[in-house]
């Protein structure tokens, strides 16, 4: 817990010491489950916010007491320069840590640079090991330069962990030839509850295989699975199967039995402040910032809204300004 007044501490009386960032909407993969296959429309680059803004940004989240950030996408090795902007991110005093989600087609190129800059760790998006299933689930034909992004992570020591979303009629064959990847590789393999971000409002999720179904099919396999301790804030909980390398875990995204330590906040590529992946959006940050607002106003911004933050994802929801989810997840940032 930090010390300082000045942090960020919700009306539950969590604290709020991670920021994820979305720094694209674009992706280079257009999985059913996050995007329509046509008709996005991407925000245009003015609309972004700039790399600029995102480090005045990361510098004023560190002084309330934010130490750990992850940057997203969309597929943030689309954006250019972003090497560059992790390096500059890196030097932030009081940002201890930064983690990256990427679907590893671009990656591979970026990884000494990645180790140098000094990235904690990656996830690695990879929601099934077959080619044929992997091009029907993306839309394209990229899955051996994921793997080779996956090679090239463990090479070099980089902390890695795979996601994958579990969906039913899709990719449940994959469960157990994904946790085994974990027998003889150094990796955590996160099986994740399908949620309803795709793009459109159209896909919805009966979510028949829930985090319980899900650690049952591994158990059927392997009845020697240990419980493994996680951090207090995490999304997952943690396992290993006797005798592997790495490990397995499960996030209940759609469940959402972790809200009660959520210590997390979002902002979108639009310069949308989320203080739930759930809600539609408390706060246009990029409104505030390109109005001249200064640093102090920010955190009082931050503040409130981190004040009125809903119990759960299921208050949050309920709380939408529009019933309907028609957010894409390449916008959010998950």
């Amino acid at each position: 817990m930090n010390n300082s007044k000045d942090i960020l501490i919700d009306n539950w009386g969590r604290e709020v010491n991670y920021l994820r960032i979305a720094v694209t909407d674009r992706c280079n993969l257009r999985c059913f489950y996050c995007m329509p296959e046509e008709g996005i429309n991407y925000l245009p680059k003015k609309e972004l916010l700039t790399y600029e803004e995102l480090l005045r940004l990361a510098k004023i989240v560190s002084e309330l007491g934010v130490n750990k950030i992850r940057l997203t996408g969309g597929e943030p090795f689309i954006r250019r320069d972003f090497i560059l902007f992790l390096d500059q991110l890196n030097q932030i005093s009081g940002i201890d840590s930064i983690h990256l989600t990427t679907n590893g087609v671009l990656t591979h190129k970026y990884l000494n640079k990645l180790k140098r800059v000094g990235v904690k760790s990656v996830n690695l998006s990879i929601d099934t090991l077959d080619r044929d299933k992997f091009h029907k689930i993306t839309r394209r034909d990229e899955l051996p330069k994921v793997i080779k992004t996956l090679d090239g992570l463990l090479e070099r020591d980089i902390l890695t962990k795979i996601n994958m979303v579990v969906m039913a009629e899709h990719n449940i064959d994959d469960i157990i030839p994904m946790v085994e990847l974990s027998q003889y590789k150094p990796i955590e393999v996160r099986y994740i509850e399908e949620m309803p971000f795709n793009g459109d409002g159209a896909h919805n999720v009966s979510l028949s295989w829930d985090h319980k179904k899900i650690l049952q099919t591994i158990k059927d396999k392997y009845p020697d699975i240990e419980p493994l301790e996680h951090e207090f804030n995490s999304t997952s909980k943690r396992y290993q199967v006797k005798g592997f390398v790495g490990s397995f875990g499960i996030i209940p995204a759609f469940s959402r039995t972790f809200c009660n330590t959520c210590n997390r906040l979002r902002i979108t590529s639009q310069g949308t402040i989320k203080t739930c992946l759930y809600d539609d959006g408390v706060l246009d940050l990029k409104e505030h910032m390109r109005a001249g607002v200064d640093d102090n106003k920010i955190k009082q911004l931050l503040k409130t809204v981190i004040g009125k933050r809903a119990k759960d994802g299921f208050e949050a929801e309920a709380n939408r300004k529009t019933v309907s989810i028609n957010e894409s997840m390449s916008s959010i940032g998950g």
